[in-house]
């Protein structure tokens, strides 16, 4: 059974930057893509970026030029680096791996970011 653990998320002033980490372990093999997710309060859960097996990005419009997705293939883990973060920013942030020929879907727990004005 797989599973993703997530770090870097925190408290941070309007226009700082975190670095969010997801590593994956356990029997997680065969990844087509990998990415991050946000859901603020009251809101539901939207894709923020995305990174396929051939490197191919996507981001979300309201983070384009400011947050940039990475991976480590060697360490099954994917990195969201925030920069100029701005308040609406601020909700819990989740990994997401898909592998495998059925695209099974696993979830971090999530981890807080909280952009003060």
């Amino acid at each position: 059974q797989g599973q993703l653990v997530e770090s870097g998320g925190g408290l941070v002033q309007a226009g700082g930057s975190l670095r969010l980490s997801c590593a994956a372990s356990g029997s997680i093999s065969s990844i087509n893509a990998m990415g991050w997710y946000r859901q603020a309060p009251g809101k539901q859960r939207e894709l923020v970026a995305l990174i396929t097996r051939v490197g191919f990005t996507n981001y979300a419009d309201s983070v384009k030029g400011r947050f940039t997705i990475s991976r480590d293939n060697a360490k099954i883990t994917v990195y969201l680096q925030m920069n100029n973060l701005k308040p609406e920013d601020t909700a819990v942030y989740y990994c997401n791996i898909r592998v495998g020929v059925y695209d099974v879907n696993y979830w971090g727990q999530g981890t807080q970011v909280t952009v003060s004005s």
